[in-house]
């Protein structure tokens, strides 16, 4: 795995560079634009910029186009953050060892911030620097917009708001992270077969490893908030527990939790697999995900 963080710390710098070439263009003197180079420069890792450069690879596209792409899926994920955070969600004082955006600034400044940071993705998706037919870009952001709005990414959130303090089903809670957090990460998987012109039946197949990366990676995220280190996850932990999130280790605890997320990266395994020896990379990516600390 230490060659997989020393790559995956290349993709993470190359995507950072890329955003701050963007963020260089923007009136610095603007308290919002100081806002959003807190949000989107906060310390993460950049993984989803990693599982868009590894599916990239098993089909040799160029690094620069998975690296805006990578960036534009960076801005939509910190705008997801700083949304969950504030008070009318989940309320969380502190992300990543930082205070979070409103408490930083204050509340209407979060929100704006995030929604700029959300646009910011599809400005940057429609960019000259993004080289490659307009039919491609424009399904990019047709397919983006549908993953982060209410039918992916904003739906899974709110459902994941209304099942609070209520007894859920295991299905409907493997939808609602499907949607919350696999959304985003089919997207990283498709995307590359977008701008390769795959057909749908081609692209499907990478979203659905996507979808499942994502599960696994809330399944993970769940158990590292039930039984983790808050001072190496940069924030409380126990938090699900307490607010009465739905989650899976509620219904089959934290054992039978972890033996379902053995299950799903031994589909994923066989699925990646299937694309030769070039999909390396993005196994690594799967495992790295099972190597964080829970």
């Amino acid at each position: 795995m230490l060659n997989f963080y020393a790559k995956s710390n290349k993709i993470a710098k190359e995507t950072e560079l890329y955003l701050k070439s963007v963020f260089s263009k923007q009136n610095k003197n603007s308290l919002l634009i100081k806002a959003m180079n807190y949000g989107i420069f906060s310390g993460g890792k950049r993984f989803r910029s990693t599982v868009v450069s590894n599916t990239g690879k098993i089909f040799n596209i160029q690094k620069k186009k998975l690296v805006i792409i990578g960036s534009a899926i960076e801005c939509i994920h910190s705008y997801s953050l700083i949304h969950d955070d504030l008070p009318a969600m989940d309320d969380d004082n502190f992300r990543r060892g930082k205070p979070t955006m409103h408490k930083k600034f204050n509340e209407f400044t979060a929100i704006l911030a995030g929604s700029s940071l959300l646009t910011l993705a599809f400005e940057i998706l429609s960019s000259k620097d993004l080289k490659i037919p307009q039919v491609y870009k424009n399904e990019l952001v047709k397919t983006l917009s549908k993953c982060s709005g209410h039918l992916g990414l904003a739906g899974g959130q709110y459902l994941d708001l209304t099942f609070e303090k209520k007894k859920i089903s295991k299905k409907k809670i493997i939808n609602m992270q499907r949607k919350k957090t696999g959304e985003l990460f089919g997207f990283c998987c498709e995307s590359v077969g977008i701008i390769n012109g795959f057909k749908n039946r081609e692209r499907k197949q990478l979203k659905e490893i996507g979808l499942d990366i994502g599960l696994l990676f809330q399944i993970v995220d769940d158990l590292i908030d039930y039984k983790g280190d808050s001072k190496i996850v940069g924030k409380p932990t126990r938090s699900d527990q307490k607010k009465g999130k739905a989650t899976l280790i509620n219904l089959l605890g934290y054992n039978g939790t972890v033996s379902l997320a053995k299950e799903i990266r031994k589909k994923l395994a066989r699925k990646i697999k299937a694309y030769g020896r070039k999909s390396k990379d993005l196994l690594e990516s799967v495992d790295f995900i099972l190597e964080r600390k829970f």
